[in-house]
């Protein structure tokens, strides 16, 4: 089923998860043990995200280097498979441009739609790690908005190769993602939101925002949203903090806020265990002040920290 039929047939919030694929080597059992649990609150859909290949040097035995590429958590398309299979769940892959050409990318689709996979998450992507800025791969996409195009012209049947006639038509649903302390490269709230509907009046579906801790700043999103005409499902991205390196790690690498309170709280704990519980409340405060205005959907982060969000979602449902 559709993110969009979700939500629309939904009488009250529904819940979903997002996760990391497990790093090269390790085994898809760390994925099972991290949601085991966190199945009972029956997620409506789980995002899987991607990760471009990184470049490294490696010695050679002369002692010149080679420089090579290696993707250090491959898999999304496999686990969103195992996913379905394992919880009867809709999964959702991220889609990037980064490090893809329009080729890999349709042939990426084209695989997602032979495994029954209704709906997809179209990203930009971040910067390489050895690259200040982003650099869009030579035969694929600079923007997020050229990826929107490329999956909505695949939903009409026209593929890359003119050659195919009466292409079969896919069916994506599509996710874009929005950012209620705008993204850290635009130079400004409006440009950010005029950007936004750009992807959303190609055909975008619905969008799904960067994490927040303070609920104010996804209120004012949505209102921004409403003026400039986005009328879609906005699905808020909350995330448990639980340690204090998070408090400037979490800022310098998703540029959003992290509020006075919060800090101030998480300072004044002296265990591991007292951080977490920080986290945990502020979590909670949040998600029992989102419910109140009847969001469509509350989105975890749940890297690293299922625990927290089951401790969460038991309080509230």
């Amino acid at each position: 089923m559709k993110v969009t039929q979700h939500i629309a047939e939904a009488k009250d919030t529904i819940v979903s998860f997002e996760i990391l694929p497990p790093t090269k080597g390790k085994s898809i059992d760390s994925i099972y043990n991290h949601l085991d649990s966190l199945m009972e609150f029956k997620p409506a859909f789980i995002n899987v995200t991607y990760h471009r290949a990184e470049q490294v040097f490696k010695k050679r035995a002369d002692g010149s280097f080679e420089r090579v590429e290696i993707r250090k958590r491959p898999g999304t398309v496999g686990i969103c498979a195992a996913l379905m299979n394992k919880y009867k769940v809709e999964a959702i892959p991220h889609l990037i441009c980064g490090g893809f050409s329009k080729e890999e990318t349709e042939n990426a689709l084209i695989d997602l739609h032979f495994l029954g996979i209704k709906n997809v998450l179209a990203l930009r992507g971040d910067a390489a790690a050895n690259e200040k800025f982003f650099t869009p791969h030579p035969f694929g996409h600079r923007y997020a908005e050229d990826l929107v195009k490329q999956i909505i012209e695949l939903n009409t049947g026209k593929y890359l190769e003119d050659e195919i006639m009466d292409g079969v038509k896919t069916d994506f649903c599509i996710g874009v993602a929005g950012y209620p302390e705008k993204h850290f490269e635009s130079p400004n709230a409006e440009t950010d939101i005029y950007y936004l509907k750009r992807k959303l009046d190609l055909g975008a579906d619905y969008v799904t925002t960067q994490m927040f801790f303070n609920n104010e700043h996804y209120f004012h999103f949505l209102e921004r949203c409403k003026t400039h005409g986005v009328h879609v499902p906005i699905v808020p991205g909350l995330k448990p903090i639980s340690s204090k390196r998070q408090l400037t790690m979490i800022p310098s690498i998703f540029n959003v806020e992290i509020p006075v309170d919060l800090y101030n709280e998480m300072q004044k704990a002296k265990t591991e265990k007292d951080c977490e519980k920080v986290g945990e409340e502020w979590l909670l405060m949040q998600c029992r002040d989102l419910l109140k205005q009847k969001v469509p959907v509350l989105h975890f982060y749940t890297l690293g920290k299922p625990q927290i969000v089951y401790n969460v979602l038991k309080k509230l449902f």
